[in-house]
């Protein structure tokens, strides 16, 4: 589904990608291991099309992903790409159903269908009796998962998560390792995670080791 040929990327004189490529097939949970400083958060930006590479390919369903530019780059990540991020970045003025919508919204659909679908995954979730709540009213396992809805809500073809149980306890750490395998098990949903998380990275199909802006 997803393949990068070459990625390389500098910031000034620093070199944090050095000639990266990889696979990742659909279904798959994929988890990208590694020091601090070693290129996993650039890399994951860059897939995510959230970063330009200085040189390579990307190519996510044979859509060469570093051609598009604009409003066709913006487009395609809205309906094909999920996020989610170590802070949820919720919009705290919002409810957890309308914070799910907005993807949905942006992508042109109807306010009676994006809501319908809205509700429908924060009940898959867990979440069925908090969708009117803001975020300070929800706990921060809660919030993580109202941003794992808001990534799912345009069906995307990947979902790219960043430390996604950075901010959590080990408890919702757990139950968010536990609800990526309940949808890849439901939806066939593919995710691609950079984690020091342990736990999670031994849940993944395959563990990518990131060094020196490498995969080893």
């Amino acid at each position: 589904m997803l393949t990068a040929k070459n990625i390389k990327k500098n910031y000034g004189q620093v070199e944090v990608l050095k000639g990266v490529d990889l696979e990742i097939c659909n279904g798959e949970i994929v988890s990208i291991v590694g020091s601090s400083g070693a290129g996993k958060s650039t890399l994951l930006h860059i897939l995510g099309t959230l970063d330009a590479p200085d040189t390579g390919e990307i190519f996510l369903n044979n859509i060469a992903l570093h051609l598009l530019k604009g409003k066709k780059l913006a487009d395609f990540r809205n309906h094909h790409i999920g996020f989610v991020f170590q802070f949820h970045h919720l919009l705290p003025e919002f409810t957890a159903l309308e914070n799910v919508c907005i993807p949905s919204w942006i992508a042109g659909n109807s306010k009676k269908h994006t809501e319908k679908k809205a509700s429908e995954l924060l009940n898959t979730l867990g979440l069925q009796d908090r969708i009117h709540n803001k975020p300070n009213q929800l706990s921060g396992g809660e919030q993580q998962r109202v941003a794992v809805a808001r990534a799912l809500i345009n069906k995307p073809d990947i979902v790219f998560a960043d430390e996604p149980t950075g901010n959590l306890d080990s408890v919702h750490a757990r139950e968010l390792h536990n609800l990526f395998i309940q949808l890849r098990k439901d939806f066939k949903q593919t995710f691609l995670i950079v984690t020091h998380n342990e736990e999670m990275a031994q849940m993944s199909d395959r563990i990518l080791h990131m060094k020196d802006g490498k995969i080893v």
